[in-house]
């Protein structure tokens, strides 16, 4: 088998709209209530596949979950007019963001030998938490081959578990064993922290890790406080580099410490507060990034166009690329509409270390199926959601259609 890091996208659904539902979440909550544009936010995620593609790396996608979730709606005996939260709960296409899909640990780290992949139960969100049975369901078709995977039920509540999102691994190559660390927040603070160290240890229990090739970090919570809901926000690590601010963990050189003690070959890149402040690095998701090894060996980093935007931001990045460092690109693209909601490039995507032979190809992408996909969501997605039109029965049917016309293009009716 041939090991290499494929990159699934969430494929960003047709009830894209923007209820600032997520408690934490800076963005979610500054852009409640605004105009949504579900296509735009489509096409945008798929231009950003495309361009994984063009750089020769191996790209998949997740599709959207059902919604409105009917099911959701009759256990919470939701009134519409009344509960407008959670109404708009069970129309959210948070599944967007797959970086909160699963956790995953490479064959190469596992007991057994398999990639084992473990959904999150997202227990903190009320919108969150009604997604981890749909996406087991596509997790066993698109992993259903077990001589190569296995997939998990959620860890069970009360332990909150919200996937690759505070979950990092450091290897030599993709397909060498790696050091997983898992990064927790502690309770207590003005915003909840999603991430439990329980949930964590389960986790790497459950995959058949060996306990001194992991890691457990807390998260800084000032950084929760600021707005890092997710781990994600303030680092994102690739084989040997961690891409880092100064404040994103507890005790950041204890951090660095425990992680160079069973993976030495460790490079930080930390960038310091005094260049670019923990809230503007909230604000440009400039470490809600893809950090990317390119076929050439070198790596580049995929940041959200807002990086640019921002002087601090952009001088760090130009000024990093000077240097003799790891990363030798910076890539922006604009991921505009998820980034309005809370979601830079990182969000987006759930990393799988596999033979991408191994993987169900329907859940592959290539230029052929790009173009299939961009033309189902240009002719079936809603152009523009007001927050008024959550509940419109004829809302909910053009956004049923288009997921039946997008699955039945690909040949997946069976997650109908």
């Amino acid at each position: 088998m041939t090991l290499v890091e494929i990159n699934f996208d969430g494929i960003v659904g047709p009830s894209h709209n923007y209820a600032g539902l997520s408690l934490g979440n800076i963005a979610s909550a500054s852009h409640k209530g605004d105009p949504s544009y579900p296509r735009a936010a489509a096409l945008q995620g798929v231009a950003k596949m495309r361009g994984n593609i063009a750089r020769g790396l191996a790209q998949g996608y997740l599709l959207p979950l059902p919604r409105p979730n009917t099911e959701t709606l009759r256990r919470l005996a939701v009134d519409p007019a009344q509960d407008r939260a959670l109404l708009a709960a069970a129309w959210s296409a948070s599944s967007m963001w797959t970086a909160n899909a699963a956790t995953v640990s490479p064959a190469p780290d596992t007991a057994d030998g398999k990639c084992h992949l473990t959904p999150a139960n997202l227990v903190t969100m009320v919108h969150r938490a009604q997604e981890w049975r749909d996406t087991k369901a596509q997790l066993d078709v698109a992993f259903g081959n077990r001589d190569h995977f296995t997939v998990h039920e959620a860890v069970p509540p009360s332990f909150g578990d919200e996937g690759a999102a505070n979950h990092m691994r450091f290897c030599e190559g993709h397909g060498a064993a790696g050091v997983e660390v898992f990064v927790y927040g502690k309770p207590g603070g003005r915003f909840p922290a999603r991430q439990h160290e329980q949930a964590s240890r389960a986790v790497a229990r459950l995959h058949g890790l060996d306990p001194a090739r992991c890691v457990f970090i807390e998260q800084n919570p000032a950084a929760i406080e600021a707005g890092a809901f997710h781990n994600d926000v303030v680092s994102v690590a690739n084989e040997r580099v961690l891409f880092t601010h100064q404040e994103a963990f507890a005790d950041r050189q204890g951090a660095y410490a425990a992680i160079r003690a069973v993976f030495p070959a460790l490079e930080v890149v930390e960038v310091p507060s005094s260049a670019v402040s923990l809230a503007e690095a909230i604000e440009t998701y400039l470490f809600n990034a893809q950090l990317l090894t390119l076929p050439d060996g070198s790596m580049a980093l995929v940041v959200p166009e807002e990086c640019r935007e921002s002087a601090s931001v952009w001088n760090w990045c130009e000024s990093m690329l000077v240097g003799n460092g790891p990363i030798r690109q910076v890539i922006p693209v604009d991921v505009h509409q998820s980034m309005a909601n809370g979601g830079g490039p990182a969000c987006l995507r759930l990393r799988v270390v596999a033979d991408p032979a191994t993987v169900d190809q329907r859940f592959m992408l290539s230029e052929t199926r790009a173009e299939l996909l961009e033309q189902v969501i240009g002719r079936y997605w809603p152009e523009q959601i007001d927050p008024s039109d959550i509940g419109s029965e004829a809302l909910a049917e053009t956004v049923r259609t288009a997921r039946y016309k997008l699955l039945e293009s690909l040949d997946l009716t069976i997650l109908g």
